[in-house]
């Protein structure tokens, strides 16, 4: 399984703004914006951080997945909320492929899945394009997502070392509502 964005970067969960405001930065100080690069940075390695913990897209994006196989029927998708399949296709080991109709997507908070039976021929793949994420801009994501996203962001550039190799316990009391529970 692999999975990649179909486009550019999404923006980040939080202003770059409100994060220098979070970091007391240029208090007092005329801004110029010159560390805006490198908190964009810490904001995008922290969230990704939390992406990856929580199996959530913060800010929509449109993403694809590629399987070698299928799961009888029904796929899980690796992230959530996913708000729309584009298009699921399968692409045989000598590059043909066809548009599968027969999947549809069930929502879910935590574990979407696609239903529908699919064979995958020998050497082939199934390429899955969807839409995950909450919305496009910062104020879509929920406030404690965006709130931990700023935590996790401040102390990868207080530790700017590398020497702190743990979550804060903020972040992760503000993530666990969003984490799937695994029965």
């Amino acid at each position: 399984m692999m999975m990649t964005e179909r486009n550019g970067p999404a923006r980040v969960p939080v202003e770059i703004r409100d994060f220098a405001d979070h970091l007391h930065l240029g208090t007092g100080f005329d801004d110029d914006g010159a560390q805006d690069a490198m908190l964009e940075m810490y904001l995008r390695a922290a969230t990704s951080a939390v992406e990856a913990r929580i199996g959530k897209a913060l800010i929509t994006r449109d993403l694809r997945l590629v399987l070698t196989n299928w799961r009888g029927d029904m796929q899980a998708l690796p992230i959530a909320p996913v708000t729309a399949v584009d298009e699921v296709r399968v692409a045989d080991a000598a590059g043909g492929t066809r548009v599968m109709e027969n999947v549809t997507l069930r929502i879910d908070a935590h574990r979407p899945v696609l239903a529908g039976r699919i064979c995958v021929p020998e050497g082939g793949q199934v390429e899955v394009d969807f839409t995950a994420g909450y919305g496009l801009v910062p104020a879509d994501v929920p406030a404690d997502l965006r709130h931990a996203v700023m935590l996790l962001a401040a102390s990868y550039y207080e530790n700017r070392s590398g020497g702190q190799g743990h979550w804060p316990f903020g972040v992760l009391a503000l993530l666990d509502a969003h984490r799937p529970v695994r029965l």
